[in-house]
């Protein structure tokens, strides 16, 4: 089972979300974007996609209609908290905040988890697809400024006194109630900003809300240090506009000449097909 939670006002503490173990390894650091204690791969059909190094930024390539997922390492030995956001809104709450107020993902020592897509209920998600701007849930929400970027902020745990500890097991009720609060004041379909909407390309990427997924949570309270202890911030474009960017090459232009030097006069068919025969 995984686990989010919203912090209630009462609470000083950040409130994190803890993610499932899953029946995975450690992935392979040919692929993962490693920052002190995290790793992070963009999943497409289930494999890593391939990482750029360019900029001084980290592309991978976004392929339109797929689904995709985040995984998350922890490679510690310390419990951490991971907060994620796609395209600058929290893929737990959908809010943007500062790293240290988001909720979080809760790893583990050592632990690796896949975050499918946007959490949507304690019980559900909904996948994120790779979509255009106006289609984007950051359209659909209002909030375009950070389109094409995933990012996750990591957060250690501190010991809690044990006190403590025991008293926030009796408080989850009341982080439920602030959960149902938020999910009345998100925005229907509908209620996009035009004038957002309006300056919103077709030729760049940007995050979807997709199918809905089983992704069952439950809300915990952690102590994590003040400060964070790594960072990992991937860009994500199309193709064509990888090579705008020059992270990827132009693709080789076809030469007539290569392929007038290759012709010939016959040929193995016996008679001049008839492009009308069908008809």
């Amino acid at each position: 089972m995984r686990h989010t939670t919203t912090p209630p006002s009462w609470l000083t503490r950040p409130l994190c979300a803890i993610a499932a173990v899953l029946a995975i390894g450690l992935p392979s650091a040919a692929w993962a974007l490693g920052s002190g204690d995290l790793a992070v791969e963009i999943l497409v059909g289930g494999l890593p996609s391939r990482e750029y190094q360019a900029r001084g930024t980290t592309y991978v390539e976004a392929l339109h209609a797929s689904e995709y997922s985040v995984r998350l390492s922890n490679h510690s030995g310390i419990r951490i908290a991971v907060a994620l956001a796609v395209d600058g809104l929290n893929s737990i709450d959908a809010k943007t905040t500062s790293a240290a107020a988001a909720a979080k993902w809760v790893l583990d020592p050592w632990e690796t988890v896949t975050i499918d897509g946007w959490q949507t209920s304690q019980q559900s998600a909904r996948r994120f697809v790779f979509t255009t701007e106006p289609d984007s849930y950051g359209a659909w929400l209002g909030r375009t400024d950070n389109l094409g970027v995933i990012e996750a902020v990591v957060f250690r745990e501190r010991p809690l006194a044990r006190g403590f500890a025991d008293s926030l097991a009796e408080s989850g009720e009341s982080a439920n109630g602030a959960n149902r609060e938020q999910e009345r004041a998100r925005p229907q379909p509908g209620q996009t900003k035009q004038s957002a909407a309006g300056a919103l390309s077709q030729e760049h990427a940007a995050t979807g809300i997709g199918r809905r997924v089983d992704n069952p949570v439950r809300r915990v309270e952690l102590e994590l240090e003040p400060e964070p202890s790594s960072q990992v911030r991937i860009r994500y474009e199309y193709r064509p506009q990888l090579v705008a960017l020059g992270v990827l090459p132009l693709p080789p232009l076809p030469d007539p000449l290569e392929r007038r030097e290759h012709a010939h006069g016959f040929n193995d068919s016996g008679f001049c097909p008839d492009p009308y025969g069908r008809r």
